[in-house]
């Protein structure tokens, strides 16, 4: 679409709106004003700050992030007393600005890494069978202190304006999910006949908190969405030092003795300790955390792919067994009614919601994904047999195939719906 303003040709294009985009920093030639009149915010998202054009950032579109699109959403709309020279900037900032997105971009790639993590565990194990079960707490604790990082007081604000479809989220996190684990638990022992650590390993699952993850699927589907989800997993994170022991108490405790006091102390150490520092690094050394956050999203997938690979490898002959694959299945059903059920309850509870439809894609990744990392933390520790750990570990790589695979399918749905 083209307009005249004062007897010059304009094109309407979509605009980079950050308050303080690379092009803003790096660029003296763009003034950190708005120019309202060639915007067209009706076809962007608000996320954090940031205006990105919607309509070119899903996964169905060659699987390009939205914080990939930074690189090049700037100057398209420059007044024509711009120099146009001027504005692409030199080569040297543009390949600065091209090496920070990449860097920034590195978590587009997940759901491929978290499947090539999942396909080179099965053919070839040795390559993660290194990454022992020690190395899990401090990994799962690096993931934590990188949310804490990329949080901030403002995001929570904003969603603890939605208090209802927090509290949503959180029966969904921790009602919903350890009665279906409890189902498919009993199920477990009741119709496949399998032994009581295989169904203590789902009931462990169903009772952790929600998973990292499940922010960054909401944020690929409905960017503004993802302060919301942000908060309904720090919440369930953080409460998760109290309710995860307790609801594995009542589920599991019958059926194995479970050390309360010794899951207590091991959740604030590996979850609770590393949030709470990544806030205030944020709040009172942001320079540090600017620094440091360029790399913690290549970081988070290196990590997040041996966390994927390594249980699958070391259990590898357990999962291929005919009682493993009973566990497959079974992990399978939980979480994908886990994610049904998030859907639809969020559908009947909030039907009259404008945004209703965003608001059931995010409680379903809240509901269907879960720290399965920390349920196998949690197995090696406290839990003698083994074999306890066998559901957590396929649980770390149903729930972020599944995960990923309703990203793509409902980013394509809205870019159809969009054309």
């Amino acid at each position: 679409m083209s307009v005249k303003l004062n007897g010059k040709l304009l094109h309407n294009r979509h605009h980079f709106h950050g308050r303080h985009s690379f092009l803003q920093q790096e660029n003296p030639w763009v003034k950190p004003t708005k120019v309202t009149a060639f915007s067209s915010p009706q076809n962007c998202s608000n996320f954090s700050g940031l205006r990105l054009s919607s309509s070119q950032s899903h996964l169905g579109s060659g699987g390009i992030s939205r914080i990939l699109l930074i690189g090049k959403c700037g100057p398209d709309n420059l007044p024509p007393e711009w120099p146009s020279d001027r504005a692409s900037g030199p080569p040297k900032i543009q390949d600065e600005i091209s090496f920070m997105t990449i860097l920034k971009g590195a978590n587009s790639f997940l759901p491929q890494v978290v499947l090539a993590s999942t396909v080179l565990a099965l053919i070839y194990p040795p390559s993660f069978t290194w990454f022992t079960n020690r190395y899990y707490a401090p990994a799962l604790g690096f993931l934590m202190f990188a949310v804490g990082v990329n949080s901030s007081e403002k995001d929570f604000l904003e969603a603890f304006s939605r208090p209802a479809a927090i509290v949503a989220g959180y029966i969904g996190q921790f009602v919903v999910k350890p009665l279906l684990g409890y189902l498919f638990g009993t199920l477990s022992m009741t119709i496949f006949g399998l032994p009581t650590p295989l169904a203590a390993g789902i009931m462990l699952t169903s009772c952790v908190s929600g998973a990292q993850l499940s922010n960054y699927a909401t944020f690929l589907t409905d960017p503004q969405m993802a302060p919301l989800s942000i908060v309904m997993t720090s919440i369930s994170t953080a409460t998760a030092v109290f309710v995860t022991p307790f609801l594995s108490l009542l589920l599991i405790g019958k059926k194995l003795p479970v050390d309360v006091k010794g899951m207590v102390s091991n959740i604030l150490q590996i979850v609770v300790t590393p949030i709470a520092t990544g806030l205030l690094l944020n709040r009172f050394f942001p320079k540090i955390c600017n620094a440091i956050r360029l790399f913690l999203p290549p970081l988070s997938v290196f990590v997040t792919a041996l966390c994927v690979g390594a249980p699958l490898a070391i259990n590898v002959e357990s999962v291929m067994s005919p009682s493993g694959i009973s566990v497959l299945l079974l992990v399978i059903a939980f979480h994908l009614s886990a994610f049904i059920a998030g859907f639809s309850f969020t559908g009947v509870v909030f039907r009259d919601s404008p945004d209703v439809k965003a608001l059931q894609r995010t409680l379903s990744y809240e509901t269907g994904m879960q720290s399965s990392l920390l349920a196998l933390a949690l197995a090696n520790r406290f839990f003698q047999d083994p074999l306890v750990g066998i559901p957590p570990a396929i649980s770390t790589v149903i729930m972020s195939l599944m995960g990923f695979s309703l990203v793509m399918l409902w980013a394509r749905r809205k870019e159809t719906a969009a054309v």
